[in-house]
């Protein structure tokens, strides 16, 4: 790859490497030629003036290897324990191999529980960045001593996409023990085929096997690789899988896209350089054979043409779901498409599931057929929710007005009042008479319970769960007379639909 070097401009790189690269699945070992080689890959990025981010499992591969226990427990609390013995020598070993070269580290630990407050999301953005603007090198890894179901990533190959996602990294690196993404695993069949270029997650996954579990020691397989190329990509990241058995494979590979981007190509004899916004309309890799360029072995995963703003991937990625929205195909259809915003009417809106404060992340859930939904409800959502979301002016972004312990309140409220009887005359113009029948009752709310309904993407709640079941399926004009005001005319706000194959 000599030949093709042409350093471009500084990027930021994330790299995470699995229990099963760092600790030997029988012994427990460290492999310290591993940890050694991507130490010496990260000193070479660095003086390349790339900033590099380690996202690293292995605590409880470690844990085990102290206290000679022979296999991962299955207890939280001994997985919990073992975790707290490990983290201090795992981040011990990764300093003095990194001290060998002079080459600062930090110790970041997370929980989705440490990032799911926006305030305290941001503080960890705003730390990983001022560690990176000081040459430090953040080793971040999951906090499991006090991670539970509710507030755990699952695997570090979603928190290696999420910390991508948070610094706006220009590539994820998941290295792995194999060097791509096949179709079927390649250890045991040995008619697997590598896929060089992933363009869709969702569109790939009917070609590939992800039934790989990972080691005995992790908690990952090529299904969560998925899921973090999903999250990254979608925020921008260009995703790479890897084999952990050579990482210096990543200095290769980003001099090959670096060299590749510098190349002009000729179109109808024409030359012009590869722009970045060329980048997604011209296969690199078809350009590399052209030249007769070797292409270091790896799996690309293509970034999202148009990013998630930082604030949609918040909502979609970092945050525990309080309840849930249930829409309409209308309302899924004009969703679906980027120019709505992300903003949701009440006249899309089916019912609610759960109890939830304006603020919270809710479930956007889509229930495609009719059967059983309330007649009126039915009828107003048969309305062309595409026509209401035209003709509804756009109010102003609001600062964030009741606290989450005063939606509670106003929740629970509204909850015990079962009809438009506890609304003041004023409140209604003559124009635009609210009657009973057009105030969902407390059983009716309940009829949502348990309808089939499908998970379609998340969103942000801007008033809570019963105020959103009293204006289901109504204009947005009526929001102010049935709740006593009106912040703004949409219910749920910064969605993100998932896109499926």
């Amino acid at each position: 790859m000599s030949r093709l070097v042409k350093r471009g401009p500084p990027s930021t790189i994330v790299i995470k490497l699995g229990t099963s690269s760092i600790v030997h699945e029988e012994t427990h070992q460290p492999l310290l030629s591993i940890l050694s080689a991507v130490v010496e890959t990260v000193i070479s990025l660095r003086s390349h003036g790339h900033k590099v981010v380690l996202v690293s499992s292995g605590a409880i591969g470690v844990g085990l290897r102290t206290m000679d226990i022979p296999q991962r427990p299955k207890s939280l609390s001994k997985k919990q324990a073992l975790a707290a013995i490990g983290q201090g020598r795992l981040i011990a070993l990764w300093d003095n191999l990194f001290g060998q070269f002079d080459q600062r580290t930090a110790q970041v630990l997370l929980t989705r529980g440490d990032i799911s407050d926006r305030t305290r999301y941001l503080n960890a953005v705003n730390t990983l960045n001022e560690l990176l603007s000081m040459g430090v090198v953040p080793i971040v890894n999951e906090n499991d001593t006090i991670s539970v179901s509710e507030i755990k990533f699952g695997d570090n190959d979603t928190l290696s996409a999420i910390t991508s996602s948070m610094i706006h990294a220009d590539y994820l690196f998941l290295l792995t023990d194999v060097d791509g993404l096949y179709t079927t695993n390649p250890r045991k069949d040995p008619s697997a085929k590598k896929l060089d270029v992933v363009i869709s997650v969702a569109a790939i996954r009917a070609q590939v096997s992800t039934s790989t579990l990972g080691s005995s020691l992790g908690t990952g397989g090529m299904e969560t690789k998925l899921i973090a190329a999903e999250i990254a990509t979608g925020a921008g990241v260009t995703t790479v899988i890897a084999s952990s058995k050579q990482p210096s494979v990543i200095v290769d590979i980003i001099d090959y896209y670096t060299a590749l981007k510098s190349t002009s190509v000729s179109t109808s004899g024409t030359a012009s350089p590869i722009t970045p916004q060329k980048l997604n309309q011209v296969d690199l890799d078809e350009v590399a054979v052209s030249l007769s360029w070797p292409r270091p072995p790896h799996t690309v995963f293509k970034p999202a043409l148009i990013p998630m703003r930082d604030l949609k991937a918040w909502t979609s990625h970092t945050l525990y779901p309080a309840g849930s929205v249930i829409i309409d195909s209308g309302a899924h259809a004009v969703l679906s498409r980027r120019e709505s915003g992300g903003r949701l009417l009440p006249v899309g809106v089916l019912g609610v599931r759960g109890s939830f404060a304006s603020g919270q992340a809710v479930r956007i859930l889509i229930h495609r057929r009719t059967e059983g939904v309330p007649v009126e409800v039915k009828e107003l959502a048969q309305m062309s929710y595409s026509n209401v979301a035209a003709t509804t002016p756009c109010t102003p972004v609001l600062e964030p007005g009741p606290s989450v312990t005063a939606s509670v309140t106003s929740l629970v409220a509204l909850s015990r009042s079962g009809s438009s009887a506890s609304l003041s005359d004023d409140m209604i113009s003559d124009s635009q008479t609210i009657t009973d029948d057009e105030i969902p009752s407390i059983e009716k709310m309940d009829e949502c319970e348990n309808w089939d309904c499908e998970e379609v993407g998340r969103g942000l709640a801007n008033y809570n769960s019963a105020q959103i079941s009293r204006v289901r399926g109504l204009n947005s004009a009526r929001i102010v007379q049935l709740i006593g005001y009106a912040d703004t005319e949409y219910v749920v706000e910064n969605i993100t639909i998932r896109v499926s194959a």
